[in-house]
């Protein structure tokens, strides 16, 4: 699958490229392109210019225009810049017209995904994920891979070799979507019958936008040793512990992180986080206070999650990285209007935060900052979901509490 590699000899400089249109202005565009260069970097690449033009929406040929590629080219040429990155999905029209004009290696945003995917898959099942998702993203992207038979066209009395080929190679790699089916197919099989071992437990599943240190609370919860990384998607395998708060066993899963713009079709190849969300009697939305745009993550992660599945869980907040919030006091002077960057943590907490007491902490999993009260907070919601499903257990609780002594 080199069509999806960056090169690991040495790391690329990359030029990114997005546009302003009615559906997203330009502070969204920035950070977008902000969170682009930070998948770029957990990649490979380093991210050296960026490039962002109005348009109403984008050209169906070079997805800028001629004026804008043409300063790009310009920009390539002079400090040799070997890659483009662009903010949106790009047709097999747009990449080959672009990589022709700049003559450089053209990705969007979803090849960039599937590229650090296709780094951080470790166990069979994410690798088969990835390789199946990456076909799903080279199908309709074909005519890419045989631009030197370009001149050939098909239709009645043209039927030439190029078309062939293209045919030939769509076969091959339906025929390997179909083998990779199969096999998610039976490892999924096996997964099914592991999670029938585990009983009626209740079940925990920590979701959030991607680097917002779902793993590192996982390790400190269950004091487990799950990867964890300062970089976009350091968690791709699901992974699934047993913890005990008390005297109340329950199960909890780390599963990968969401992020914006990611197509549905990527979602869908995920199974087995879907799995464990879907079966999920709790969700723990674990949140990066300390991001300017954290109330953009959680829509995002919300609606992921409704895509995911449509029925409603019990949610638990938990704004992670505290430790790392900071703010600008406004001087008493200064009558422009107050940003996301000049309100303070005590001021945030007053917000729409204030009506969601019970269903709403603050943490540092860095610092171990409230993690006793984040355990406390769990076992009362999973104590309420095992008492609604086995009524006959409730005495067990009677007269203990989150440690497990006596009242």
């Amino acid at each position: 699958m080199k069509e999806f590699i960056i090169s690991e000899a040495k790391t690329e400089s990359a030029i990114l490229v997005g546009l302003i249109t009615p559906e997203q202005n330009e502070r969204q565009v920035k950070e977008y392109l902000d969170e682009l260069a930070f998948l770029a970097d957990t990649a490979g690449a380093k991210a050296v210019k960026k490039f962002t033009q109005k348009l109403d929406y984008p050209n169906q040929v070079t997805f800028v225009g001629k004026g804008k590629l043409q300063e790009i080219k310009e920009y390539v040429v002079e400090h040799e810049i070997g890659l483009a990155i662009f903010d949106d999905e790009l047709s097999a029209k747009q990449i080959r017209n672009i990589e022709k004009e700049l003559g450089v290696k053209v990705l969007d945003r979803t090849n960039l995904i599937l590229d650090i995917f296709a780094r951080r898959a470790q166990t069979a099942h994410a690798k088969t994920q990835v390789e199946l998702a990456q076909y799903k993203y080279m199908l309709p992207r074909l005519t890419r891979l045989w631009t030197h038979l370009e001149r050939q066209r098909g239709g009645v009395g043209m039927r030439g070799p190029g078309e062939t080929q293209l045919e030939t190679d769509r076969r091959i790699i339906l025929d390997k979507m179909s083998k990779l089916k199969k096999e998610l197919s039976d490892i999924d099989k096996q997964v099914s019958s592991q999670r029938k071992n585990r009983g009626k437990m209740v079940r925990v599943a920590l979701v959030g936008y991607t680097n917002a240190g779902k793993s590192t609370l996982m390790n400190l919860l269950c004091k487990t040793d799950v990867f964890a990384e300062d970089k976009l998607f350091a968690t791709l395998d699901t992974t699934v512990r047993k913890m005990i708060v008390g005297n109340l066993p329950f199960l909890i899963s780390d599963t990968v992180g969401f992020i914006r713009k990611l197509p549905t079709e990527l979602i869908e190849s995920f199974k087995s986080t879907i799995d464990e969300v879907r079966e999920a009697d709790l969700l723990l939305h674990v949140i990066d206070i300390a991001s300017p745009t954290f109330e953009e993550q959680i829509a995002t992660v919300n609606h992921t999650l409704t895509e995911i599945d449509h029925t409603p869980k019990p949610v638990i907040l938990v704004f992670n990285k505290i430790d790392s919030f900071t703010f600008v006091l406004k001087e008493a002077d200064d009558l422009t209007p107050r940003t996301r960057e000049n309100i303070s943590l005590d001021e945030l907490k007053a917000t729409w935060m204030n009506r969601l007491p019970d269903n709403c902490i603050f943490i540092s999993a860095k610092h171990k900052t409230n993690i006793d009260e984040l355990r406390n907070m769990m076992y009362e919601r999973v104590k309420e979901i095992h008492v609604t499903r086995f009524p006959y257990n409730d005495f067990l609780f009677q007269n203990y509490d989150s440690e497990g002594d006596v009242q």
